[in-house]
């Protein structure tokens, strides 16, 4: 009741509006009802513009478009001239490119016979031209792509010219890189290493790989377009490729140009075989570094050098060295000092005593050391550094190996012996500490030598193996740019041709590998006389075969054959000595022959 009393009130308070207000309010009414209406119309008009579901019509199916997937493979039978009378209407390499190489190949277009005369020479002259042979380790990549286009340029432009062109093809057997491949893959397929297989199945296995691969690789290079003589491919390990490699060893070898030595090489523990210094890559680091190395779990440091103290013989004091290989002081056989410098001079001549080894170590003097740096003071292993390897022939020293051919540490390294190099780092750190020998570990810079086939740490090691000497070589090969015999294009890089040049040490050729050409030298043993030292280049004799290298060991050391027994290298050749004779080679080289492709005396003879 009091809600209705109130609502009563209210209406009763409300102001009482006056005829003019009520007809403002009845014509803004009007508007409202005008618009929405309008509104209401357009609306309705919309609605019965759009047809119902019943009254729509059918779409029109598109016409589909003709595309270049559609005709791709088009009805040009294999070897003939593409068939050119439909075309895509987008472009697409595959169509562009299917059906013409086959006929070119047909035709003969490549081959300098394709439309000469035998019996006359080419006016217009002739280009020939070798094509850098890929390894047959996998397939091709970017770098391929760039060169065998540039060269196919090149070949082609001869051709249109009216030249007679040759471009032969080929594949170089890679001798680590495809060893390494191999081996992984038999690890992972049959769980055995090449050891466990034996040498001649081993390299039957690597010859199926190779006929897989090698196969692959000459696909790619035909979906190139290279246009090359398939006729005259080579392999670097077929058999005319294997006489001229024997051919060239026993020339050099019988000349003096090839010898046998035992010297530093870069030797990989992962691969088992040394390497060329251009398969070592030098990592820099700028102070402590782990590294990850094949055949060890946990990471190697590198990156520190270690301080540690030789005490002097007799308990009179102490020298203090400094090294980054702290395990090679195993193989220490003396420390050097400068012959001026004031501080050492006293000690020249007087031992040290190795605190691990029965072993009495002299202190030497060599201008190698340089006074200003660490202590002035340099340990010395001949057997493991290329610096102190030649003070130590200059000083007539022992040359100690301490580490066999996986990194294990030798019978003459005392308690550490049978340890992996890198477990031997550490225990020796330790056995340094306890004796309070044991002065510095500090960071610092270096460069880790890093094997770019296994990623194993390179190891300097003393090996006996087969060397070519290059400086005759070079000096020849220097002259003949002075000259303008040879010519180097652009004029630019003749001076990298003559800093390799200026600078060239002799070439070890040989390799601790199954995959390649086996060299071609027999060491020689006589019957009723003492065995001679393998490492002697006098105990070795080269043939082209075993009847000849035995004739040869007879005529050397003045006996009968009869009493002569040969036992052939193990070992193989670099890859790059049988490389380096591709361009020879190809061409039949060591036999004399004049190509059948043309007749006169201007085109390419191999010369013996």
């Amino acid at each position: 009741m009091a809600e209705e009393a109130s609502s009563v009130q209210n209406l009763e308070d409300a102001p009482v509006k006056t005829a003019k207000q009520l007809e403002k309010e009845a014509k803004k009414q009007a508007k409202l009802d005008k618009f929405n209406a309008k509104k209401k119309a357009e609306k309705d008009e919309k609605a019965a513009a759009i047809p119902s579901a019943t009254d729509k019509e059918p779409k029109k199916s598109k016409k589909p478009k003709s595309t270049a997937e559609e005709i791709i493979e088009d009805n040009t039978p294999p070897g003939m001239k593409k068939n050119l009378r439909t075309m895509p209407n987008a472009y697409n390499p595959k169509y562009v490119e299917s059906a013409w190489y086959e006929w070119w190949e047909k035709e003969g277009f490549f081959k300098p016979e394709y439309k000469r005369d035998y019996d006359k020479p080419n006016p217009k002259g002739q280009f020939v031209m070798v094509i850098p042979p890929p390894n047959v380790t996998g397939s091709l990549h970017l770098g391929h792509a760039l060169t065998n286009s540039i060269e196919d340029a090149i070949t082609r432009w001869h051709r249109m010219k009216g030249k007679t062109v040759l471009w032969v093809p080929g594949c170089d057997h890679a001798g680590i890189a495809t060893q390494v491949v191999v081996e992984k893959m038999l690890e992972r397929q049959e769980g055995k290493t090449r050891h466990e297989l034996g040498r001649e199945a081993f390299t039957k296995k690597v010859w199926e790989w190779k006929d897989k691969k090698g196969s692959r690789i000459y696909d790619q290079l035909k979906r190139l377009g290279s246009s090359v003589d398939w006729d005259r491919a080579c392999f670097t390990m077929d058999q005319k490729m294997c006489n001229a490699v024997t051919e060239a060893f026993v020339r050099l070898h019988k000349k003096g140009l090839i010898y046998r030595s035992k010297r530093l090489v870069n030797w990989s523990c992962s691969l088992k075989s040394a390497i060329s210094d251009l398969e070592v890559e030098k990592v820099e680091v700028t102070g402590r570094t782990l590294f990850s190395v094949p055949g060890y779990t946990e990471q190697v440091e590198f990156g520190v050098i270690v301080s540690f103290a030789y005490q002097l013989d007799g308990g009179s004091g102490e020298i203090v060295v400094a090294t980054t290989r702290v395990e090679t002081m195993l193989g220490d056989t003396a420390v050097a000092v400068h012959p001026k410098d004031e501080r050492y001079r006293h000690l020249i001549g007087k031992y040290i005593s190795h605190p691990f080894l029965d072993r009495k170590i002299p202190i030497v003097a060599d201008e190698m050391v340089d006074i200003n740096f660490g202590t002035g003071a340099v340990k010395i292993t001949p057997g493991h550094d290329q610096n102190d390897f030649e003070v130590g022939i200059r000083n007539k020293l022992d040359l100690i190996t301490i580490f066999d051919d996986n990194g294990i540490l030798t019978d003459n390294c005392g308690k550490f012996s049978g340890m992996k190099r890198f477990d031997a780092r550490k225990a020796v750190m330790i056995a340094l500490e306890e004796l309070k020998l044991l002065r510095d570990v500090k960071d610092n810079p270096m460069f880790v030598p890093i094997c770019s086939r296994s990623k194993d740490v390179v190891e300097p090691i003393l090996k006996p193996q087969w060397y070519v000497k290059c400086e005759g070589m070079a000096s020849k090969a220097s002259q003949a740019v002075k000259n303008g015999d040879l010519k180097i294009i652009p004029d630019m890089h003749k001076k990298t041709w003559f800093q390799w040049m200026e600078n060239i040490r002799d070439w070890c050729i040989s390799r601790q590998l199954w995959w390649g050409h086996r060299i071609p030298a027999y060491f020689v043993t006589i019957t009723g006389q003492p065995v001679g030292d393998k490492d002697d280049d006098k105990f070795w004799v080269s043939g082209r075969t075993m009847e000849e290298a035995k004739r040869s060991a007879a005529d050397k050391f003045k006996v009968t054959e009869d009493s002569i027994s040969l036992t052939q290298d193990e070992d193989v050749l670099d890859t790059w000595f049988s490389s380096a004779l591709f361009p020879f080679s190809v061409f039949g080289w060591p036999q004399k022959v004049l190509l059948q492709i043309d007749r006169d005396r201007n085109w390419m003879h191999g010369n013996a």
